[in-house]
């Protein structure tokens, strides 16, 4: 099968089975795993923050960080379609006991204007707005990637209303390689960066949790608290490290393959948009929300597993474990499709 639904499902090489199998490890909750203490000390320098927790996964690293910048009665400014809100199972309001104000924005993405907008006066009325949450690159957008002049614009309003500024950067990398940006440039922006290891960089598990000495080791606190204490993690650690010195730069193949895959969904007469292919994700729009489930078991039946978004629209994600000529096998499976006529 080609796996498209998700860059998550990628297996770990034989390169990296190897690094994990030799990797030295200790018990971590004591500190004392010296592959997690290197794997942590290695993203944090990249971007220039003082210190990063290693955690089980993304929404892990996301919920300890909003619970640290929020609390209870405040609250996350984000987008209406952000991963923190739309698929983090409630988790704000339940760990943190913080209200949400959505914000919507051009493919997942905001502006200072509209976050501007959207930060509460001091009324006892309304919840205290404490934290702006950005995703980048935007999973709902399509893999979108903000500018860094617009973060730039956003984090110069947190200073100047004393709000705290987290990343979702769960495909960070993806947006860093795609723009040609630096890490360091990130580091110094937002208050806490939040970067998966399992999707496009090929790990099998895990999360790392940047930011200050300080929140860090708060952070590790919660982190206790939530049941994410790790023993010999360096196992998995191995994993991250072996993905951050070999994997980041082949993403461009993913970005490349596929957009020559929204190149040939374009083509397609039911296909009533493709959203800008930026990096790894293709998000397409159909012209009839029942050809939605057809299709897919179309695909399906032809080796080819593809994710429904919404009622009427399809996403594609490339990765490490999907064949250059992947393009060439949906293009063709998509030649053989006939969609029903619509209803009367």
């Amino acid at each position: 099968m080609i796996d498209l639904r998700s860059d998550t499902v990628t297996r770990p090489t034989p390169a990296m089975r190897a690094a994990m199998l030799s990797a030295p490890v200790g018990d971590d909750v004591y500190g004392e795993d010296p592959t997690v203490t290197a794997l942590e000390h290695h993203l944090a320098g990249r971007f220039g923050m003082e210190a990063a927790l290693f955690c089980s996964s993304g929404t892990q690293t996301n919920q300890i960080a909003l619970f640290l910048h929020a609390g209870a009665l405040g609250e996350v400014i984000c987008h209406q379609l952000s991963h923190v809100y739309y698929y983090e199972g409630g988790g704000i309001a339940f760990n943190s006991r913080a209200s949400v104000a959505l914000v919507p924005g051009d493919r997942g993405r905001l502006t200072a204007e509209a976050i501007a907008h959207h930060i509460n006066p001091d009324d006892v009325h309304r919840p205290i707005t404490r934290c702006v949450a950005l995703e980048n690159t935007a999973n709902r957008g399509g893999g979108a990637c903000y500018e860094l002049a617009e973060i730039e614009r956003i984090h110069a309003l947190c200073r100047e209303r004393g709000l705290k500024l987290h990343l979702d950067g769960a495909r960070l990398f993806n947006a860093i390689v795609a723009k040609g940006e630096r890490e360091a440039d990130y580091g110094r922006l937002f208050d806490s960066i939040s970067i998966c290891l399992s999707k496009g960089l090929g790990a099998p598990v895990g999360s790392l949790l940047l930011g200050s000495t300080d929140f860090i080791r708060q952070a590790r606190r919660v982190r206790k608290v939530l049941g994410g204490g790790w023993r010999q993690a360096g196992l998995l650690a191995a994993a991250g490290l072996y993905a951050l010195e070999h994997h980041v730069a082949r993403l461009a193949d993913d970005h490349q393959l596929a957009q020559r895959l929204g190149h040939v969904l374009a083509q397609q007469p039911y296909v009533a948009e493709v959203l800008p292919v930026e990096t790894n994700i293709v998000l397409l729009r159909l012209t009839r929300a029942s050809l939605q489930q057809p299709l897919l078991a179309h695909l399906k039946s032809h080796g080819i597993l593809a994710n429904g978004v919404g009622s009427d629209s399809i996403r594609l994600v490339t990765h490490l474990d999907v064949p250059a000529d992947a393009a060439d096998t949906v293009a063709t499976a998509l030649g053989t499709f006939e969609p029903a006529p619509p209803s009367a």
